[in-house]
């Protein structure tokens, strides 16, 4: 009887691989309206690597940021077209400096932010034109995004996380644990060959990273997958 390799229970969604939800704290997104309000609080949540603001706007709702560095309870954030270019402030990207790090950026305008949310990261905005503007995210890649897009000004908070080392096993257990990762990884070639097609030890070569075929079925799409091109160049 044959048994689910672990690339194939991951896509089955089973409570190994499932994230805990119900112990974050809200959706973290920008209100789709002009408004201003008070940082009522600063709160963790485990879903997220940087700390989050608790927001109490004038029309009285709530709601939930991504802190910048240096937010401070008791200060006043605004969202919209008519504030300043301050930290913590969200306005379009039409109307925000070149050269200015922001975060928290919109994929399409009013979706409350999609892009830099992670601890310590910022993009800057590159090229602005009439139709289009040029973001550098964190990854160092450009990106075109809408003028009416809205972006959040500072840098995130949260930063160095990754500076102090893990020094032990149970401290990344736990890491992984608090967002329901799979860990630690163990490699294929260390696996039995019931348990991955890289698996065996019946041979001295532990290598069988081959490309898989682009059509090979479920469990089998492991290593190199469909690669684009094999051998060398033509004209070198």
């Amino acid at each position: 009887m044959g048994k689910r390799l672990i690339q194939q229970a991951r896509g089955k969604g089973g409570p190994t691989y499932r994230a805990p939800s119900f112990r974050y704290k809200g959706d973290v997104r920008v209100p789709n309206k002009e408004l201003s309000g008070i940082i009522t609080d600063i709160v963790k949540c485990q879903g997220h690597s940087a700390p989050l603001l608790e927001v109490k706007y004038e029309d009285n709702s709530t709601g939930l940021m991504i802190a910048a560095e240096n937010s401070r309870v008791g200060d006043r954030v605004f969202v919209g077209k008519e504030n300043e270019t301050t930290i913590q402030n969200t306005k379009p990207l039409s109307q925000i400096p070149e050269g200015t790090p922001i975060f928290n950026i919109e994929n399409m305008p009013g979706d409350g932010g999609k892009f830099a949310r992670a601890g310590g990261t910022a993009a800057k905005i590159v090229t602005k034109t009439k139709n289009r503007i040029i973001v550098m995210l964190p990854s160092k890649k450009q990106k075109e995004f809408h003028p009416r897009c809205r972006a959040t000004i500072g840098i995130v908070a949260g930063g160095g996380r990754t500076d102090k080392p893990l020094l032990k096993a149970g401290a990344k257990h736990f890491k992984m644990k608090a967002k329901n990762k799979l860990w630690p990884l163990t490699s294929g070639a260390a696996m039995n060959a019931v348990d991955h097609p890289f698996g065996t030890g019946r041979s001295s070569r532990k290598s069988k990273a081959r490309p898989a075929p682009r059509n090979a079925p479920p469990g089998r799409k492991v290593g190199m997958i469909a690669a684009k091109q094999t051998g060398r160049k033509k004209g070198r």
